[in-house]
C-alpha cells in the first residue's frame, strides 16, 4: 500500500469516527425522534392547521410547561437522582401565590418571591435528606410528593376554606403578566408569524440557554456528570457532592413553582390538584432526550427535543383526523423506540471506537 493510499484510508476511517462519534451524543437521537414526528403530524395535520401559528403554539405552550421543569429533573437524573414531588410543587405554589396575593393582599412581586422561597426550602429538604439519610431519592421525593400535596391541600381549607383561589384584577401587575403569564403575538406587517404564545415559552428558552452554557460550557457542568458517574471518584476528586446535589433539588422545586406561578397568572385561578402527569411528563421528556436512568449522560438540547417531541404527540393529534385517545399509545411506543434508538446508536459508535482502538 503506497503512502498516499494509506493516509487516504486513514482520512476516510478518521471521517467515518468522527460521524459515529456524533451519534453517541443524545441530543442527536432526540433530534432525528422529534423531526420524523414533526414531520409525520405536519403530513396528516395539514388540512387542521397544524402548521399555523396558531397550531404551534399549541404545542409549544404545552412543551414549555413541561420542559421548564424538565430540565432540571434532566440534571438530577444525570447525577443519578429523581426528584417526583414536582407533581406537588406545582399546585403548591399556585396555592401559596394565590393565598399570598389573591386571599392577603400582598404586591404581586413580594408573594412570587415568596412563592420561590417556599418552594426553594422544600427543594433544600429534599436534598438534605437524600445526602443525609441515604435513602434514595425516589422514596424521598415520593415522601414529599405526599407530604406537599397534603399540606397544600390542609393549608388552603384552613386559611381560606377552599381549595379554590383566584387573583383578582386589581392585585395583578402589566410587568408581572407580561412576564409570566400573557400571550404573545409576533407579526410581520399584517402577517402573524407566532400567534398566542405563552410567557412561559420564553422563560423556557432562556432556562435552555442558561442551562447549556452551565451543562455544557461552565467547569461546573463536569460536577453533574462526575456525580452520575462515579460518586466516590467525584468526592475525591474535591467535588462537594452533597452541596451540589442539594442545589439540584432546589433548582427542581423552584422551576415547579415557576410553572405554578405562570399558570396561576395566566388563568388567574389556583387549585390545589395534584399533577401527576406532570412527573410522567417531565420524565419521559428527559428520557426521548437521551438521558441514561443510569445517570451520567444526557443533554440539555437533548432534553429540549425531547420535550418538543412529546409536546407535538400530546396536542398534534388534536390536529389529525385520529383518535384523541391514541395519544398515550403513541407516546408509549415513542419513549421505548427512543430509548432503542438511543442505544443502539450509542452501543454501534462505542463499538466501532473500541474496534479501532485494538
Amino acid at each position: 500500500m503506497t503512502d498516499a493510499t494509506q493516509n487516504q484510508t486513514e482520512t476516510s476511517e478518521r471521517h467515518l469516527t468522527e460521524v459515529l462519534g456524533i451519534f453517541r451524543r443524545p441530543e442527536v437521537g432526540a433530534f432525528a425522534g422529534l423531526l420524523i414526528i414533526f414531520v409525520f403530524f405536519s403530513y396528516f395535520g395539514w388540512d387542521r392547521n397544524f402548521l399555523s401559528p396558531l397550531g404551534s403554539a399549541s404545542w409549544l405552550n404545552f412543551a414549555s410547561t413541561v420542559g421548564i421543569i424538565a430540565i432540571p429533573v434532566g440534571f438530577l437524573m444525570i447525577s443519578g437522582e429523581l426528584d417526583i414531588s414536582v407533581g406537588a410543587m406545582v399546585p403548591a405554589s399556585k396555592i401559596v401565590l394565590a393565598i399570598a396575593v389573591g386571599f392577603y393582599g400582598l404586591n404581586i412581586w413580594l408573594g412570587i418571591l415568596i412563592t420561590l422561597g417556599a418552594a426553594g426550602a422544600i427543594g433544600a429538604i429534599n436534598g438534605i435528606l437524600v445526602t443525609r439519610t441515604n435513602v434514595p431519592s425516589l422514596i424521598v421525593t415520593l415522601a414529599t410528593l405526599f407530604a406537599v400535596s397534603g399540606l397544600t391541600l390542609f393549608g388552603s381549607i384552613l386559611l381560606t376554606d377552599t381549595t379554590q383561589l383566584g387573583l383578582p384584577d386589581t392585585t395583578t401587575d402589566a410587568l408581572a403578566e407580561f412576564v409570566f403569564g400573557t400571550y404573545h403575538t409576533f407579526r410581520i406587517g399584517e402577517t402573524a408569524i407566532w400567534q398566542g404564545l405563552q410567557s412561559s415559552v420564553f422563560i423556557w428558552f432562556a432556562i435552555i440557554a442558561a442551562c447549556y452554557y452551565f451543562l455544557h460550557v461552565s467547569p461546573w457542568g463536569n460536577w453533574v456528570f462526575a456525580l452520575g458517574g462515579d460518586q466516590e471518584s467525584a468526592r475525591n476528586a474535591g467535588i462537594p457532592i452533597d452541596r451540589l446535589k442539594i442545589i439540584l433539588f432546589v433548582l427542581t422545586s423552584i422551576a415547579a413553582a415557576i410553572v405554578g406561578m405562570s399558570e396561576t397568572i395566566l388563568s388567574n385561578s389556583a387549585s390545589t390538584t395534584t399533577q401527576f402527569t406532570m412527573i410522567f411528563n417531565t420524565i419521559i421528556a428527559v428520557v426521548v432526550g437521551g438521558v441514561l436512568l443510569t445517570g451520567g449522560f444526557g443533554n440539555v438540547l437533548g432534553i429540549a427535543f425531547g420535550t418538543a417531541t412529546l409536546a407535538i404527540v400530546q396536542q398534534g393529534i388534536n390536529f389529525t383526523t385520529f383518535d384523541r385517545n391514541l395519544s398515550s399509545l403513541i407516546i408509549g411506543v415513542m419513549l421505548l423506540i427512543a430509548v432503542l434508538l438511543n442505544d443502539t446508536f450509542r452501543n454501534m459508535a462505542t463499538s466501532w471506537s473500541s474496534s479501532k482502538k485494538k
